[in-house]
């Protein structure tokens, strides 16, 4: 239910976005996830991952645009060298991109993502995997910067902050470094 609600209120703000909107791209965009979890004092290592999805550009100004995506985001760390926290989410941000110059913009926007799976994958076979307890919806906070290459290419580096907390005990946040290639239709 929750994921219908998500995908209806999407289309409606892409589509409603029309009506302010000068022009309209769409686009895909994949890349490299470098996530933590923060907030506890326990030793963690940086989980190496992947994001990729889809969005939409609305051009408001010359300089500014507003850009909705839908990403598959696997994120986590690994906590302690004993297990592998692994939490995939679908997450929508909503970045407010100015450009700075022609080829160079800023970013910055919220994002709300819903957790699709979560595992602890123990380092001792013995245990096996487990589920992590993660809650089933994350907020956060992107900022960020990106090059247009050529020809409809970018590039772009972002860090998502984490609001709420994943887990209550300990009380964890994710952080997320995202470094991304895409593509405007």
């Amino acid at each position: 239910m929750k994921k219908t609600t998500f995908l209806l209120l999407a289309a409606l703000f892409v589509y409603s976005s029309n009506a302010i909107a000068q022009k309209i791209n769409y686009g895909a965009k994949a890349g490299l996830n470098v996530s933590n979890l923060y907030g506890n004092n326990q030793d963690k290592n940086s989980l190496v991952t992947f994001h990729a999805g889809l969005f939409t550009q609305i051009e408001i100004s010359e300089k500014l645009n507003i850009q909705p995506e839908l990403l598959y985001s696997r994120q986590g760390a690994d906590l302690n060298s004993l297990y592998k926290a692994k939490l995939d989410y679908i997450s929508i941000p909503i970045q407010f991109k100015y450009n700075v110059l022609p080829k160079f913009f800023l970013q910055a926007g919220p994002q709300v993502s819903f957790l699709v799976s979560d595992k602890a994958i123990f380092y001792d076979d013995n245990i096996g995997t487990l589920d992590t307890d993660a809650k089933s919806v994350d907020f956060g906070f992107n900022t960020g910067f990106g090059l247009h290459l050529a020809d409809g290419i970018f590039t772009e580096a972002r860090y998502n902050f984490g609001i709420s907390t994943v887990a209550e005990n300990p009380d964890i946040k994710n952080g997320v470094l995202q470094i991304s290639l895409g593509y405007i239709f």
